[in-house]
């Protein structure tokens, strides 16, 4: 036996009020309206309990819009952008949208084609974390004046709407807090890219050494292309302790860097902080499962999901809304992956 829908007609008998006043207050109208405080909490009430789900379909043939965002994010496998997708999806709904979720798995082809299959479901907007050499998808939303914001990740030479944390800063961070501790030939992996965000964390990261006069060696830092993660971050790590000044320290630019680095060191059975100091950027449950809790760049997640929603519905209200850059900081996490070296 079907269970019988409930309509604004249901609400509104139980209220004691018009349809009408049900709608602009289910629709968040009731300032316009000047609805009272009180009914406005009483009708949300009643809607809450008989469980009330609006006819979205007939709200966009009234309107002619779709109340769907696009949400393009780079590797849907990595827990940053897992936990990115969550918040943007909750946040969105908040608001009365729908998100559609792709992953782009750092291939600007695929992202492309996620695109234009978003496009054509007919989303309002896109929140698109970029992959490398996806600029032409972004001038493209630009000449067609589609509402986009970029998140985690920007391009330097386009002028847009982003939300991001300060890459430098936090890579300089790192550097400068295992200097502190008494390391002194710290490496780095980072990712082969041209992304600006990798860019400023390999930029934070020597200007760390520089700015407290430790002689950078080439050898190391090391760029791995994301294909080729695990090879390449062992061919890495073999190449900073072999050289003629091994590294006593790591920084990975990523989780993914540093799950996959660790998982090699212990197969040398290195010892965690003992031999090698880390520091990675981004937080998720393997740092806490290692033997050694691993000092982290903690992201401010949840802030740079909703700003990213809350840009983008402005931008969808108000085309006219002018330009929108964010940037957030991230906050060093310090735990006994980088002890001090005079208390090993």
């Amino acid at each position: 036996m079907s269970k019988k829908k409930i309509s604004l007609k249901d609400i509104a008998q139980q209220a004691g009020v018009s349809t009408a006043l049900v709608s602009y207050v289910l629709n968040g109208k009731e300032k316009e309206s000047r609805v009272g405080h009180e009914i406005a909490l009483k009708i949300k009430k009643i809607a809450k309990e008989l469980n009330y789900q609006p006819n979205h379909l007939a709200k966009s043939l009234r309107s002619g819009k779709t109340y769907t965002i696009g949400l393009i994010i780079a590797d849907l496998s990595n827990p940053f952008f897992a936990n990115i997708a969550r918040i943007v999806e909750d946040e969105a709904r908040h608001n009365g949208y729908t998100v559609i979720i792709g992953s782009s798995d750092e291939n600007a082809e695929k992202s492309w084609d996620l695109l234009n299959v978003l496009l054509n479901r007919q989303v309002e907007g896109f929140i698109i974390v970029s992959s490398e050499n996806a600029e032409n998808q972004i001038y493209y939303l630009k000449e067609k004046n589609i509402p986009f914001v970029l998140l985690d990740r920007h391009f330097s030479e386009i002028q847009t709407d982003f939300v991001t944390i300060n890459n430098f800063k936090a890579s300089y961070d790192a550097g400068i807090h295992l200097l502190q501790r008494g390391y002194r030939n710290i490496g780095m992996i980072a990712y082969k890219s041209q992304l600006f965000h990798m860019k400023e964390r390999i930029r934070g990261y020597l200007y760390a050494l520089k700015d407290s006069n430790v002689h950078f060696h080439k050898n190391w830092l090391k760029e791995v292309r994301f294909n080729y993660i695990e090879k390449e971050v062992k061919a890495a790590i073999d190449s900073m302790l072999a050289s003629d000044l091994p590294v006593d320290a790591i920084i990975f630019a990523t989780y993914g860097l540093a799950i996959n680095g660790l998982k090699y060191i212990n197969e040398l059975h290195l010892k965690v902080p003992t031999d090698l100091g880390i520091v990675s950027f981004g937080q998720a449950e393997g740092f806490d499962l290692y033997y050694c809790p691993i000092t982290y760049l903690k992201q401010p997640i949840e802030d740079l999901g909703k700003t990213a929603v809350e840009l983008l519905v402005k931008k969808l209200k108000n085309p006219e809304q002018g330009m929108q850059q964010v940037l957030m900081e991230a906050k060093l996490i310090v735990r006994e992956s980088s002890k001090a070296k005079h208390e090993l």
